[in-house]
């Protein structure tokens, strides 16, 4: 599938966007192709990743930190983004996941049939909520919070499953409609060693 919109070149990037890239090439290796993609709207581009970075980087001690683990909330990205056939987002995600669980198998799992995956009840019951929020969120009810306090999530937490589940279903369509492909890099991340690097 060809790529629908040209993608900026790093060296015509504004210097914050620019900046941000160069931090993204030096901790993963390579530029995830999602970074230049966007850069071609620098206002949205912006916008994008504060919302983007207040949702999936939350540290202790943020307002609030909620209990989701880094783990658990690409587990909502991968599982919501297959529902929405976004390719992008499975491969890209489903590689962070694979790292942060230790799991090999798990992005696999979540991302073809959650329910028979290697997760927790509580997982389990985390991704449900997700599932409907990305499918039927205006079926949301009560008894949706009930079933996620019995595995101790708070309405915090409730808000941040959907908060993801949502951000990622904007995320989703635009690669999707822009033709974005995921590097080949994510391919095997999470899936095998790393290389060890020389001495």
């Amino acid at each position: 599938m060809p790529v629908r919109y040209p993608t900026p070149e790093l060296k015509d990037l504004p210097e914050d966007i620019k900046a941000k890239v160069l931090e993204v090439q030096e901790k993963a290796g390579f530029v995830p192709n999602v970074f230049l993609a966007l850069a071609r709207r620098p206002l949205e581009w912006r916008a994008f990743f504060a919302y983007h970075d207040a949702l999936m980087l939350k540290e202790e001690g943020s307002n609030p930190a909620g209990s989701l683990t880094k783990g658990e909330r690409e587990m909502i990205v991968t599982t919501t983004s297959a529902a929405n056939k976004c390719l992008y987002c499975v491969v890209a995600h489903g590689a962070i996941l694979r790292i942060y669980e230790k799991k090999p198998l798990v992005a696999d799992q979540v991302a073809v049939n959650y329910r028979k995956a290697d997760i927790t009840p509580r997982q389990r019951a985390m991704l449900d909520f997700a599932m409907k929020v990305c499918q039927h969120s205006d079926e949301i009810e009560d008894a949706d919070f009930d079933a996620l306090k019995l595995h101790g999530f708070d309405d915090e937490d409730a808000w941040d499953i959907a908060a993801i589940t949502a951000f990622f279903g904007l995320s989703n369509r635009i690669a999707s409609f822009s033709g974005m492909l995921p590097n080949p890099e994510f391919y095997l991340m999470g899936r095998v060693p790393k290389a060890p690097k020389p001495a």
